[in-house]
Order: structure tokens, then sequence, then C-alpha cells
């Protein structure tokens, strides 16, 4: 506390005066330093409010960023299982397919062999018969010649 010198009319003026005057100057230097700090709180408060909408932006991207990995995965795992079944699909209808063509080629080679047989038959017949004329023609070629002389 300050204590001021007295004079014939009570304290010193100049004193006083001097005090009040100091006084005023610290209000006022705390009166400009809170107003200082109100505008940083209020810049503090602004940056904080700005914060808080990017984040709950960003919270909003997030869900949405779960949600689409999750789309994504089900969509892979989907089109997985979509895979295997049109392999599997693609398999039974190339082992029908080949068993369709082996027994397709069975019956060709089956129908091959008879023919090669019946022709085989036939070739052996048209010999004999070829032989029968050849040796018909040449019984008659014998009684020709019996005749000449």
């Amino acid at each position: 506390m300050e204590k001021f010198s007295k004079t014939l009319h009570g304290y010193n003026p100049e004193e006083v005066n001097q005090f009040i005057d100091n006084i005023i100057t610290q209000t006022e230097r705390v009166i400009n330093l809170s107003k200082k700090q109100d505008t940083k709180i209020k810049e503090l408060e602004s940056i904080i409010s700005d914060l808080k909408d990017k984040l709950s932006r960003y919270e909003g991207m997030d869900e949405t960023l779960r949600h689409a990995i999750m789309m994504a995965q089900k969509t892979s795992e989907q089109m997985k299982l979509n895979t295997i079944k049109e392999s599997e699909f693609i398999l039974e209808e190339a082992k029908r397919n080949a068993d369709r063509i082996v027994n397709d080629a069975l019956i060709k080679a089956d129908t091959i062999e008879r023919e090669a047989e019946m022709l085989r038959k036939n070739a052996v017949l048209f010999k004999r018969k070829l032989k029968d004329q050849l040796q018909l023609q040449m019984d008659m070629i014998d009684d020709i010649e019996k005749f000449d002389y």
C-alpha cells in the first residue's frame, strides 16, 4: 500500500495525483492487455470452431471411406465367388465337351474300323473272284490251245 505524505490540507496532492496517474496507466495497461487477450481468445475460439468443423468433415469422410472400403471388400469377395463359380462352370462345360468329343471320336473310330474290316473282306472277296475269273480265263486259254493243234 502506498503511503502519502501529509500537507496542511491533507495528503500531498502531487503524490496523490501521481499515484492516481500510475493507477490509471496500470489500469489502461490491464484493460489493453485484457482486450488483446479477449481478441486472442476470440481468434482461438474461431480457430477451435474451424477445427471442430474440419474434424466433423473428416469424421464424415472417415465414415464414408470406411463404408467404401467395406463395399470394396464385399464386391471383391463377391467377384471372387463369381469367378470361382464361373471357372467351375467352364471346367464342367469343358469336361462335358471333352466327353462328347471322346465319345464322337470313339464312334468314328468304331465306324472307321468296321468300314476298314468291310474293305478287307471286300478286298479278299475281290481277290478271290479275280483269281477265279483269271483261273476261268486261264482254263479257257488252255481249252483254246487244245483246239489249235
